[in-house]
């Protein structure tokens, strides 16, 4: 499976016990969601490889202890320490209303607050301490924060997310 076709979940932080367990560190506000799954994909250098899931719980209610077939020692557990934790897009749970998976509004159209259309959405940085929306307007790159007061209504099926931006915000991009 390519990894565009995934999502990250999370990373392994570190090992459990002697006989293979890992602790994972899950990217999500309920972990226990994914408590029964029966496998998982992990990057290594070659792409993501699939592991089958043994058995798993929370531990200390923030990291997921995994034991994976084949994963028997100490040292197998070792290998997986920093590895990326990935899941088909499929597997996300839906979200409704206003909220929203990055790469769900890719392709959207971005309205502003007086129904002029802003530009088409490219992506989200989230690599800073504020994620952004980049959106396309006419071949100028436009930024905006990632902020739940500024979208107003997220329109699926017409692929438009209209925003209500403070004023000005606009204007530096001219």
């Amino acid at each position: 499976m390519l990894k565009e076709e995934c999502f990250f979940l999370g990373t392994i932080v570190g090992k459990y016990s002697f006989k293979g367990e890992i602790l994972a560190k899950l990217d999500t506000d309920s972990p226990n969601t994914y408590i029964n799954l029966e496998s998982i994909l992990i990057e290594t250098p070659q792409g993501l490889v699939p592991y089958f899931i043994d058995r798993s719980q929370l531990h200390k209610s923030s990291l997921l202890r995994i034991k994976f077939e084949g994963v028997d020692s100490d040292h197998d557990a070792e290998a997986l320490i920093k590895k990326g934790l990935f899941l088909p897009l499929d597997m996300l749970p839906p979200l409704e209303g206003n909220q929203f998976y990055y790469h769900e509004i890719t392709g959207f159209i971005a309205i502003d607050q007086m129904d002029k259309e802003i530009g088409i959405i490219k992506n989200v940085n989230d690599s800073g301490p504020q994620p952004l929306f980049v959106i396309d307007a006419d071949g100028t790159e436009i930024l905006i924060p990632v902020h739940d007061n500024f979208i107003k209504n997220l329109d699926r099926q017409g692929k438009k997310m209209h925003l209500d931006l403070p004023d000005g915000l606009l204007d530096i991009f001219k």
